[in-house]
């Protein structure tokens, strides 16, 4: 149970990349004061977890409706989460986040940020939501595996907020140059993840 709760939460963690995104979450709430800054963080983490746990809960009964069957999405999961891994590495991912929340921020100062562009797509991105469906639905075979992805993704959403909230205290200081060393690190695992996927799907196909 520990490991596949270790499992599950480095996948997350790793995907929705809260320290990657630090940058980018500074960029687009710059014209806000702290106390806002704050808020926005604590209310684009709760908005991007109901987004993931929606997915978590309903995954697998999208996958039944479309008969799709757990291998193939296990395969095409493993693929597109491998060329996430390739964006990250590169730092198109991030440039490409900061690009578009920085226009967004600018053509939609009075909209809520916490829901857009923080919550979709920067916390629940494509990516983070391909990853929570082939997790649970990997864990769909008993409860107590199902419930183990749910608390592992509670986790890193409260470690996400965390990170958030530390940010906007560690904004004079913080360097930009670390944030991506670390995006690069968590690159390379996600690499090794999706890869498995890959190897997973295809074993099951036997």
């Amino acid at each position: 149970m520990i490991e596949s709760f270790i499992t599950a939460f480095i996948i997350y963690f790793v995907v929705i990349d809260p320290i990657g995104n630090a940058p980018v979450f500074l960029a687009v709430t710059t014209a806000q004061t702290r106390r806002q800054k704050y808020r926005t963080a604590i209310e684009a983490t709760l908005f991007a977890s109901f987004i993931m746990l929606f997915f978590a809960l309903c995954g697998a009964w999208v996958l039944a409706y479309l008969k799709i069957t757990q291998p193939a999405f296990k395969i095409a999961g493993g693929i597109i989460l491998f060329m996430v891994s390739l964006d990250m590495l590169s730092a198109k991912r991030q440039q490409r986040k900061r690009d578009e929340s920085t226009t967004d921020n600018a053509d939609n100062e009075g909209d809520n940020l916490a829901i857009y562009p923080l919550a979709i797509p920067m916390l629940a991105g494509p990516a983070a939501i391909i990853s929570v469906i082939v997790v649970t639905a990997g864990f769909a075979a008993e409860l107590s595996q199902s419930l183990i992805g749910y608390v592992a993704l509670v986790a890193v959403m409260a470690s996400t907020g965390l990170i958030l909230c530390l940010t906007v205290i560690a904004e004079s200081w913080l360097n930009e140059k670390v944030t991506m060393v670390f995006s690069r690190i968590t690159a390379i695992i996600l690499a090794g993840l999706s890869v498995q996927y890959v190897l997973d799907g295809l074993l099951a196909l036997k």
